[in-house]
């Protein structure tokens, strides 16, 4: 199982949000490159980057900021927020990020969401981020009729490297990862799942190891990470020790 550190991109600088509200970004770091050579420098074997205001805008935004950390460090990455065509993936692609992270665009463009599966086969992640078990998109500004279960099942034979399941109530309130929510959604799914939301400490990541053959393939952790509350050392030890090995996932 693989931890990733959260890199989310506002403004050009490092933010963590709380419940994905905007207006409640805290800075942690005003140099995401700087910030993403501290993640690699401890051990982390992947970086999870979103541009917050790409998301919102449907297009990327923080691309600079983007390009600084694929240069800054060589750790595979993977991105999401604002791609919603296959321009955007290809270019991604093509300035080094190993993985592209679809959401709003899996809810509105299926069809371009799989066409870009089998494109890229191994390097389209699906996100589904859900408010009370409901979808949301468009930065997580609008909540969807649609189920996270059912939309996950509508890819299930997409081709789509991972999904990365998003708990919008918890994320950034550091109240503890939903593990049961993210065991229903991975729960006979072919697609590895990659749980996201209130990962607030090492007994969250311990629970998730539990149940890593689930398919469960990893944690997302943000501003646990940068608050002290997760060592860092630690968290890659505790996966380490648990697995035996510190493989990535292709």
């Amino acid at each position: 199982m693989i931890v990733f550190p959260a890199i989310d991109l506002k403004d050009g600088q490092a933010v963590r949000l709380v419940r994905g509200e905007m207006e409640s970004a805290t800075v942690f770091n005003k140099d995401p490159a700087a910030q993403a050579r501290s993640f690699a420098e401890v051990g982390f074997a992947w970086l999870h980057l979103v541009d917050l205001n790409g998301a919102f805008a449907g297009k990327p935004v923080n691309r600079e900021a983007v390009e600084g950390v694929l240069n800054a460090v060589d750790l595979p990455v993977q991105l999401g927020g604002g791609i919603r065509d296959m321009a955007t993936v290809e270019a991604w692609l093509a300035a080094g990020v190993r993985r592209v992270i679809l959401g709003t665009a899996a809810v509105k463009d299926p069809a371009f969401v799989k066409d870009a599966c089998r494109k890229f086969p191994g390097r389209v992640v699906l996100g589904i981020d859900a408010r009370a078990g409901r979808v949301a998109v468009e930065g997580w500004a609008e909540t969807s009729e649609m189920m996270a279960r059912d939309l996950a099942e509508r890819f299930a034979d997409s081709g789509a490297a991972a999904i990365v399941y998003t708990d919008i109530d918890r994320d950034g309130a550091l109240e503890g990862a939903n593990v049961e929510a993210t065991l229903a959604l991975a729960d006979g799914l072919p697609i590895p799942v990659i749980a996201s939301g209130g990962v607030a400490s090492l007994d969250d990541i311990s629970a998730f190891l539990a149940v890593a053959d689930a398919g469960i393939e990893g944690v997302i952790s943000g501003r646990a990470l940068y608050d002290g509350r997760i060592d860092p050392a630690a968290a890659i030890a505790l996966v380490k020790g648990s697995t035996g090995s510190g493989a990535e996932p292709c």
